[in-house]
């Protein structure tokens, strides 16, 4: 009876992000979000992520390789849930170096020193800087640019994308606007693998 039950809450769970993601489908993705791959590819994966969470740097390897893999069928999508402490301020510090073309590059800085300054009990994000230099990041200019307007809107208007999607835990996928149901590497390829046949054929 138990395992009913939770197959029953988890079935209705799964009803309710569909739902939830084909009501806010047109907020999916914003035009400032940071993306990388093909512009006029078909197939669009969507990450709501939290630089400090570990399962968003541990899936980082992986998605960067699924994009290889697919390489002109598939983009990629960052959305920002700051859900950790301080997160936000990270979000800032990386929205500040697009002004810089180093996004991706300051990302990849920002994950792989990620041990190092996101303790959650205790994050020390000014850590981060040094990283951001080994990258060719202008710390100075970064951290003026990171006080602007513009970025404090895209932080408030991805908070609130976060709660439309009901965005729990980071990181949580969409392909072409359908929810990762079961979060697994294997999960995501094959939803990401039957969008793609679906879109380009087999």
């Amino acid at each position: 009876m138990f395992a009913m039950g939770m197959f029953a809450f988890q079935g209705k769970k799964a009803e309710e992000s569909t739902a939830l993601a084909s009501k806010n489908a047109a907020n999916l993705v914003q035009f400032y979000s940071p993306t990388t791959g093909a512009e006029d590819a078909k197939v669009t994966l969507v990450e709501f992520f939290d630089p400090s969470c570990e399962a968003c740097r541990a899936f980082y390897p992986l998605v960067k390789s699924i994009l290889e893999e697919n390489k002109g069928k598939l983009k990629l999508v960052l959305r920002y849930a700051a859900f950790h402490k301080d997160s936000d301020a990270v979000v800032k510090m990386l929205e500040a170096t697009k002004a810089q073309n180093l996004y991706w590059q300051s990302l990849e800085a920002v994950l792989l020193s990620q041990p190092e300054w996101a303790d959650h009990g205790n994050p020390q994000v000014e850590k981060i800087w040094p990283y951001l230099k080994t990258v060719g990041v202008n710390v100075d200019k970064a951290k003026a640019d990171m006080k602007s307007p513009a970025i404090e809107s895209v932080l408030k208007q991805d908070t609130a994308d976060v709660a439309a999607f009901q965005v729990q835990k980071t990181p949580t996928f969409y392909v072409n606007g359908k929810p990762l149901l079961n979060f697994s590497e294997d999960a995501l390829r094959t939803l990401i693998k039957k969008e793609i046949d679906v879109t380009y054929g087999k």
